[in-house]
């Protein structure tokens, strides 16, 4: 089906606002167990558009969301979009440093943000106006820039991308392919608010067909989770294989209501996808996707994945496998430039955009092989990027920030796998002896957020480099695992 055209991605979310206004939008389940109808969503995104819209100058202005883990991460998200202003979406772990660096590249006119979190200097806050009227959404061409996330590239240096409001368009492809979603389910996801995986398929997907989201409130550990989707009589749950793996140390009760669950953000390993199906009796469904493109390759009730594989390409979806510039049976993972969830672009980076195309593909950096049925099985990264609880985060980036440290004269970094289910980021030196965690800890502190920081230092005479002095990480990975790690 073609996207209507002019369109709204905010409105879109909410459409059925008005006709379920007493239904359940959102429920912060926990100790406060706030809850929000539909009429209050709506309420709350319109007044806060209204106010945006009075303190930016036009169209496309843009608006650095400084929030925490609440609510006010999706309203104000969506009332940014509503009046067609861009919002871009920022960790709240991030470092002052960090926020720096983002603001010089995106320029933001305005900045929404929780107390004591570090905002970008120069920005106003939103002031607490009066109340003030909403205008009605902003229309125009879906392929307009909505949002701006941001992704670790191989540079090292974050990139911010640019998505179009035809993105949500294309999430309807996940609703059959992936969830199974329907106006009659209560999702709950494991994630904070302001991750885009919670954004996306915690929050904006079961609003844009009417279901309920339930999200635990800040704080909650991985282990309450169980009681709390009994409790709530939770019929999808999503989360990241991590979450699962801590979940899944203690005994479950009784979830009757609980059709299947879902993951992303990393590869899931088969023995934590057995371990659930053992203790809940429910399948989980796995998607693959990445920050410049929504998930397009998953399993599904009706269509599972077969073991070891990603799935299948979403119906509607234009994907391939693409080896020396050609189709192939095993290649890099890519998508059509017509694809609706692909972002528009790096912003101010023409030529690294165009660096992640091979003609009217983008590839995904990521190989895969094709299977006999179809489905796709992932072999590996093409890159050295390394993933932390979800988050695809830059060695480069780190290691610049390690190399500031006076006393390491050299570093490297790779993510190391210690069994089966659970990985690490690990920090290679070069030394004249053994520092302290806790000494290089503190200095990473103020310059990259926590989940990028290494959880292994390890010292070492020199890092390994090819015959072109390329660095190594992958053998440095591999000699570690050799000695430390466990199948």
């Amino acid at each position: 089906m073609t996207i209507p055209t002019p369109f709204n991605m905010a409105e879109y979310v909410l459409r059925h606002a008005t006709r379920l206004s007493s239904k359940t939008a959102l429920e912060v389940v926990g100790s406060a167990n706030l809850s929000l109808t539909y009429a209050d969503l709506e309420n709350r995104v319109q007044c806060l558009a209204a106010q945006i819209e009075a303190q930016t100058f036009g169209s496309g202005d843009r608006v650095m969301l400084r929030l925490g883990n609440t609510e006010r991460f999706p309203i104000a998200y969506l009332a940014a979009i509503a009046v067609d202003r861009v919002p871009i979406v920022t960790s709240s772990k991030l470092t002052q440093t960090e926020i720096d660096a983002m603001a010089l590249e995106t320029k933001p006119n305005l900045t929404i943000a929780d107390k004591g979190l570090p905002t970008p200097k120069n920005v106003p806050l939103i002031d607490d106006m009066a109340a003030v009227d909403f205008n009605g959404y902003h229309h125009g061409d879906p392929n307009r820039p909505a949002y701006i996330i941001y992704t670790s590239g191989t540079s090292g240096s974050p990139r911010a991308v640019v998505h179009a409001h035809r993105a949500i368009w294309a999430r309807r492809m996940m609703i059959k392919d992936w969830y199974d979603l329907s106006a009659e389910d209560c999702m709950m996801h494991a994630g904070a608010f302001n991750w885009t995986y919670t954004l996306g398929t915690g929050l904006m997907d079961p609003w844009s067909v009417g279901a309920t989201a339930l999200i635990p409130e800040e704080g909650t550990a991985a282990e309450a989770l169980p009681t709390l989707i009994a409790e709530h009589k939770a019929t999808l749950f999503a989360a990241s294989p991590g979450v699962y793996r801590r979940m899944l140390r203690q005994e479950f009760p009784k979830v009757p209501t609980l059709r299947h669950a879902l993951s992303a953000g990393e590869k899931l390993p088969d023995i934590t996808r057995a371990h659930w199906e053992t203790k809940t009796g429910t399948a989980i469904h796995e998607a693959y996707g990445m920050s410049e493109c929504s998930t397009f390759l998953s399993g599904s009730p009706a269509r599972p994945a077969p073991t070891g594989t990603l799935g299948f390409p979403q119906t509607g979806r234009k994907i391939d496998l693409i080896s020396n510039g050609e189709p192939s049976e095993t290649g890099v993972i890519s998508i059509h430039k017509s694809d609706p969830g692909l972002m528009l672009g790096y912003l101010n980076q023409p030529q690294e955009t165009r660096q992640r195309f091979n003609g009217d593909w983008f590839l995904t950096g990521d190989i895969g092989t094709r299977n006999p049925d179809g489905s796709i099985t992932f072999e590996g990264r093409a890159d050295d990027m390394m993933n932390a609880g979800g988050h695809r985060v830059s060695p480069i980036e780190v290691e610049q920030a390690l190399s500031t440290c006076a006393k390491i004269s050299e570093a490297a970094c790779a993510e190391v796998r210690l069994k089966s289910d659970l990985s690490l980021i690990a920090a290679f030196y070069v030394a004249s002896d053994v520092i302290e965690e806790d000494e290089i800890q503190n200095h990473l502190r103020d310059l990259i957020a926590d989940y990028k920081r290494p959880r292994i230092f390890v010292r070492v005479d020199q890092l390994p480099r090819g015959n072109n002095n390329k660095l190594l990480r992958q053998k440095l990975k591999q000699d570690w695992e050799a000695d430390h790690g466990q199948t």
